[in-house]
């Protein structure tokens, strides 16, 4: 007996949202979108109950951004069990260890079933030690008292909402992708990172500094009694950081640019309709072909290996020194886990800015940004061709959904096979050479620095995602305006 056999009537009848069974209009899908947007918002800002009011650190740090939660909100986890079991099938799926097959109708209930269950266990185990370990998400002993439950009742009761929490995001993303525009994932983290830059701009106290505009009134207008001159040390350090955050901008402004142009750098591959003359078409292999949404798996993984070093730190008390030893705030100083945990800040590496502690040497700074300049762009390519791969975006794939709507390549012979040889010249390069440039361009965003304290990824995904979004949009009013083409694309 296979292990489907045995667990199909588990993975089978985990709850799941229907599809629509038509068409839905477009203003429908995005009221859909919107209700859940504000939903999110709305459980970002409630704090479970029995929270003590001084919580402890936020073990996701930098990485928050890029996984679309709020510290000591219901949202704790975020997507973060979302992308971590994404990242686990992916793996065997990859290393054909499922012996699932996606384009079977019964083997696709049993993916989306795993994958929801492994949601579920992945909510558990992170939100567990979050709770129960005491360092991150502190209970209120005055709670336990006044309910009679003592801590580990009040624990609990934070480690039910915070679950639930996880759940709920599940559900959110699959409503989203189902009836409205785009994927839940991705709306999440423009939510999350907007938040960020929009009181990074405009906020008096963003992330415990004032925003830039708020900074710049106060040195024009003489408040911020400081130098900006670019001829000494002082004024050139004042005008590029704090409080002047001249860098933090261009930054800002430049993954912005360079984003935006790379989506619309691509290979259009001409295509004419087989039975309609004169329907003529592209399809484009866009340099960013399997967008920046592998980079989410990159950097899930590299925040579950830190989480497992604070983990340790915090629970292990004879903790080799080999493995790291930490500060005050949770934070590695030395050893494997600070190798491994990537540079966020320019403060991580800036050694005139006298925030790098003393006992990290030139030579330990350089080895951890050259770590995680290859595990960003090694990473970065080979995630992205796995997502190509099972997401029906791979040249086999392709070329059978151009087959399916009718579509050729002028020149061509109408044969899948055909078309399938013809994008095999383009989308593996280039998913590769895409996959390798978004980790590069994170890595120096995060060395420079960006307006909110995003993290270079978090601002990656955002303008990317924006933008495709954007494009989703357009295709949608442009279908709902000419309803036969929903027919000839499959999308009825």
């Amino acid at each position: 007996m296979s292990w489907k056999e045995v667990a199909e009537p588990v993975l089978s009848r985990m709850p799941v949202v229907e599809r629509p069974a038509g068409h839905v209009p477009f203003r429908r899908k995005l009221m859909w979108t919107a209700g859940i947007l504000l939903v999110y918002f709305f459980l970002t800002n409630i704090n479970p109950f029995g929270l003590a009011a001084e919580q402890g650190s936020d073990f996701f740090g930098q990485f928050r951004s890029v996984l679309a939660g709020q510290q000591g909100s219901l949202l704790q986890v975020g997507i973060g069990p979302i992308v971590t079991a994404s990242i686990v099938l992916q793996l065997l799926g990859g290393a054909n260890l499922l012996g699932l097959d996606t384009d079977d109708p019964r083997d696709q209930v049993l993916y989306q079933g795993l994958q929801k269950l492994l949601v579920v266990i992945v909510t558990a185990l992170t939100a567990a030690p979050m709770v129960f370990t005491g360092e991150f998400l502190p209970a209120d002993q005055a709670v336990g008292q006044a309910l009679g439950i003592g801590e580990f009742g009040v624990q609990a009761l934070i480690f039910a909402q915070i679950f639930v929490g996880g759940i709920l995001i599940l559900f959110m993303d699959e409503i989203v992708s189902k009836w409205g525009v785009g994927s839940g994932v991705g709306l999440f983290i423009i939510a999350a990172v907007s938040q960020q830059i929009v009181g990074g701009f405009f906020s008096f106290s963003a992330l415990g500094a004032t925003g830039f505009f708020a900074s710049w009134y106060g040195i024009v207008f003489g408040d911020v009694p400081v130098s900006l001159s670019p001829f000494t040390a002082e004024g050139l350090q004042n005008l590029l950081f704090a409080p002047g955050n001249v860098l933090a901008l261009f930054t800002t402004v430049f993954i912005f640019g360079i984003v935006v142009y790379a989506e619309s750098v691509r290979v259009e591959i001409p295509l004419s309709h087989a039975r309609v003359k004169g329907a003529r078409g592209r399809f484009p292999v866009k340099l960013i072909y399997a967008s920046v949404l592998p980079m989410i798996l990159v950097r899930a993984l590299q925040a579950n290996v830190q989480f497992l070093g604070q983990i340790l730190s915090s629970q292990w008390a004879g903790m080799p020194t080999w493995l790291g030893e930490y500060s005050d705030r949770g934070e590695p100083l030395s050893g494997l886990f600070y190798y491994l945990n990537p540079i966020q800040a320019r403060t991580e590496w800036m050694w005139f800015l006298g925030e790098i502690p003393a006992s990290v040497e030139p030579w330990m700074i350089a080895v951890r940004l050259l770590i995680d300049l290859t595990f960003m762009v090694v990473g970065g390519a080979i995630f992205a061709i796995f997502w190509v791969e099972t997401t029906g975006m791979g040249p086999e794939a392709t070329a059978q959904q151009i087959q399916n709507s009718g579509m050729q390549i002028p020149g061509f012979r109408r044969n899948p096979q055909v078309v399938e040889k013809v994008m095999e010249r383009y989308i593996p390069q280039v998913t590769v050479i895409g996959g390798a440039l978004v980790g590069l361009l994170a890595v120096m965003a995060n060395l420079l620095g960006t307006i909110g304290q995003v993290s270079g990824t978090g601002l990656l995904l955002a303008v990317s995602i924006t933008y495709k979004l954007y494009e989703e949009i357009a295709e949608e009013q442009l279908m709902e305006m000419h309803p036969m083409m929903r027919q000839m694309f499959g999308n009825e």
